[in-house]
Parts: structure tokens; sequence; C-alpha cells
């Protein structure tokens, strides 16, 4: 069994991504080539933004929003500590400060009463510019940007959304990667609309704000590409993986995003008495990147995983240690809220496998196997 079964994925598409593979190819424009900006035109409708620029990775997608955002030494930026490291890295790479922000037990995502006070907490001290907040859609699940929004909007603060995780997802129809001034997303391979290598995007409905990333992208070009008007970075997204997400973005749209969310209803349904299963607050969609538990303790955790494995049925751990708890970030100041949810979060949260083409004969032995070790226990 597969944690992520990409390999069945690609027997499912082959004919469709053999030919887009060959199609990219034969043309030769391996660097913007027509597949690039006909593949960003797609993702800026799916997501519902005026403007989607492709690029290298998702850690490039963050950096450009960043840069983009002036971001810089003596900025406040807060970051959910329950989460993947890039999502704070781009920001001490820049040289602000991140501040990190507990989460909510129930989403996973950062807790607005805990982002309040963290905020509110930097103001009094009054060492630091409060610049943004970059809120992630983690394992599929969209943050809660009403309420981000409205406390951002108070403090005079923009919004970056992290949705490297969270493509598919929406709140009331809305769809993730369109609730930033700047969204961005990642298209690594096991990501629920992953390419075949690395990749990535940013969204925004500001023009001057596309224009800008747009230029910092390509070695901070100016009217074209041997005018060089800022330093900027490499970070394009090839045909050839342009060509692989056209075709994977047509299956996400047509059943993908609807088999993640069977999967995720029979887990639910079959172990929410046992476990700790993830809750989808009412108007909200996940695209469930990851379906993860809630273990009583990190001793169960740990004696659940090995047990499975031995059945053959592959687990994760995401994430083992906070983010305010990294050796990167030792010495940071990480008081100004509790942190406690997430640090209990790294030691009890497992991820089981998840994926659009899990077909039911394997549910099936998950679920049992999850039954089965939770009444030995």
């Amino acid at each position: 069994m597969q944690f992520i079964d990409l390999k069945k994925q690609y027997q499912v598409l082959k004919a469709d991504m053999d030919a887009a593979i060959a199609h990219a190819v034969e043309g030769a424009h391996y660097i913007g080539g027509p597949e690039v900006k006909e593949l960003a035109t797609r993702l800026a409708e799916y997501c519902g933004a005026k403007y989607c620029l492709t690029c290298a990775n998702g850690t490039d997608a963050l950096t450009l929003a960043m840069r983009c955002l002036g971001v810089t030494k003596g900025d406040a930026v807060f970051v959910p500590t329950f989460t993947f490291f890039a999502s704070a890295e781009t920001v001490a790479l820049e040289g602000a400060t991140c501040i990190f922000v507990d989460v909510d037990e129930r989403t996973f995502n950062m807790d607005p009463q805990k982002l309040e006070q963290a905020i509110d907490a930097v103001k009094r001290e009054g060492k630091l510019n409060l610049k943004c907040i970059i809120a992630v859609d983690l394992f599929g699940q969209v943050a809660n940007f009403p309420k981000n929004r409205e406390i951002a909007d108070k403090y005079g603060m923009k919004v970056v959304e992290d949705g490297a995780q969270g493509f598919g997802g929406s709140i009331d129809g809305k769809k993730a990667c369109s609730f930033g001034d700047i969204s961005t997303t990642s298209f690594f391979p096991a990501k629920p609309l992953g390419c075949y290598g690395d990749g990535g995007a940013v969204f925004t409905d500001n023009e001057e704000y596309f224009k800008l990333m747009s230029s910092l992208a390509v070695h901070g070009k100016g009217d074209y590409k041997y005018d060089n008007v800022r330093i900027g970075y490499n970070s394009r997204l090839d045909t050839v993986q342009a060509a692989v997400l056209s075709v994977k973005l047509t299956a996400f749209e047509k059943y993908e995003l609807a088999d993640r969310n069977k999967v995720a209803a029979r887990y639910t349904a079959a172990l929410s008495d046992i476990f700790k299963t993830p809750v989808v607050p009412q108007g909200y969609e996940s695209s469930w990147a990851q379906y993860t538990l809630i273990t009583d303790s990190e001793s169960e955790r740990d004696r659940l995983q090995a047990t499975l494995k031995e059945k053959g049925i592959p687990t994760m751990v995401y994430y083992p240690i906070p983010m305010h708890l990294q050796t990167a970030f030792k010495g940071c100041k990480a008081d100004y809220c509790d942190l406690s949810v997430a640090e209990k979060l790294c030691w009890t949260v497992l991820s089981i496998p998840m994926h659009p083409y899990l077909d039911q004969a394997s549910q099936d032995a998950v679920i049992a196997a999850l039954r089965e070790c939770a009444s030995d226990n």
C-alpha cells in the first residue's frame, strides 16, 4: 500500500500525460513555452484570482510574496508554529522576525484568538513593525480567512495565504489561493495538485504586485529580460512541468478532489469514535492533502505507527517538532502567545494513507487495522 500512490495516478492518466509531455518536448520551448501561460490562466480561473504567476517551487512562491510586500529587518510576520519549515524560513531569509502563533486543535490551522494575542503583545512591546500574517492551509484545510482578514485590517497588516497544501479547498465556494493579498501554492509531487518535480505559483488580484513578482521571478527584469531594474531570482516553472500539471488539473477538477473527500468521509465515519479525527467547519471544503488523526499520547502514537508498519500500512508524522523549537530558530522569543496546542499535536498526530486512487479494499484495511490497534490498547 502506498501512502500517496503517484504510480497509480500515472497509470490512470498515462495516455493523456504521455501525449502532453511529448507535445511539450516536440515543441522545443522548454522554458516559457505556451503550456506555461495556458496553465497560469487555468489556475487563476480555477482559484478565482485575477493573476497567477507560476514559479520554480512553493518556497520561491513565498519568497516572491515576501519581497513583493517589502518584508525586511524590523518587521514582525506572524506564522503558525505547526507547519512546514518554509512558511517561516522565507520570513527569516528577508531578515524579518517570525512571531510564532498556536493553532486550533480541531482544524490544525492558526488560532485567530492566539493570533490577536500575539499581535497585541508585539504591539505593546513596540520593537517591531506589524507587517503581515502568513496563514497556512494545513493538510488541505483552508485557514480561517474571514477572521484572519478582520484581524489584519484592524492592525493595518497584509495577509499572505500559504496554500501549499490547500489547493482545491474552499470556504463557501471561494477557492483556496484567493484569500490573501498574495496567495501561494506548491506543486511538489505529493501535494493535492503536484507535478513531476518541483513547481509553485503565486496568485493576487493586485496588478502592481503581479508585475513586481513577474520581474522578481526572472532576474529583476524590466521591459525585457536584458533590462534588469532590480535584483531578482531565477524562478520559472518549466514547460514540461506545466504540461504535466495541465493534465493533472483536469483530473483534479473532474474527480480527484471529490474522491479525496469520499475517502476522508469514510475514514471519519469509521474512526471518529476511537480517535480525534479532523474537523471541517461548516461551509468549508478540504482538499485533504493529509488525513491526520490525534492519538492520546506520544507513546500511543508510536505504538500505533509501529503496529501499522508491521501490517504493511504506511503512516507519517506531520510534524514532529513545532517551528519555535526548531534548531534554526533556537533563541527566538516564543512567548507572545501560548504554544502548547502545537506542542501537544507534534507528540500525538499521525497521518494515514490519503489519495484519490485509494480503493475501497485498501481503505477497509486501514480502518480495520486502526480499529484493531485501538481495541488492543
